[in-house]
């Protein structure tokens, strides 16, 4: 960490919260509003906290060095993206665990090699979980795909050159997947 300068304004200091109110149920979050107050100038101040359960994003190579990446089809943004596999973690998993299951359900793929990449909060603003993310490595084809009934994926794999290209060009734009890969590959865009 960097030294501090005594020119530098002050830290942010964490706030207190005074009340905490459950909100609506949205079927994937839970909607909280707490009430918070300003730790400089005492003003209490109500927020939305959308609530979900940690999250896993699986960077998966082959052992030929080739990405297993899968299409599908995304709500919010009503197109089909192209992004690695992952998912929530269920009541009960550890993140490695549901990292497994995922990989497995969405592409068929398994692995017996698994490396932590990090966690990383996926929009702290407003949302209170954490995506761990996994490299898996020396993958292969085991089982047949099973995705979710909410889900039409098809899965293929790219050379890490076609994975950065993706990046590129904006079809990998998934920023949790474009997270977990640039910690595997140099994602950088030369200008």
């Amino acid at each position: 960490m960097t030294p501090r300068s005594p020119s530098d304004p002050p830290a942010p200091l964490p706030w207190t919260c005074l009340a905490r109110e459950e909100g609506p149920d949205l079927v994937i979050l839970r909607a909280r509003f707490d009430t918070l107050e300003h730790p400089r100038t005492g003003e209490r101040l109500r927020r939305l906290v959308l609530s979900a359960p940690d999250w896993v994003n699986v960077v998966a190579l082959t052992s030929a060095g080739r990405f297993v990446v899968v299409r599908q089809f995304r709500f919010g943004t009503a197109a089909v993206t192209l992004e690695i596999p992952g998912g929530v973690v269920e009541p009960g998993e550890t993140a490695q665990e549901a990292a497994c299951r995922e990989l497995r359900e969405e592409t068929g793929y398994t692995s017996a090699r698994w490396r932590p990449l990090g966690t990383v909060d996926p929009n702290p603003a407003f949302h209170d979980n954490r995506c761990h993310l996994w490299l898996a490595e020396d993958v292969r084809p085991t089982h047949s795909p099973a995705p979710d009934p909410d889900e039409d994926i098809a899965v293929s794999t790219l050379a890490a050159e076609e994975v950065r290209a993706a990046v590129a060009a904006g079809e990998i734009r998934h920023s949790l997947a474009v997270c977990a890969l640039s910690r595997v590959l140099d994602l950088r865009i030369a200008r």
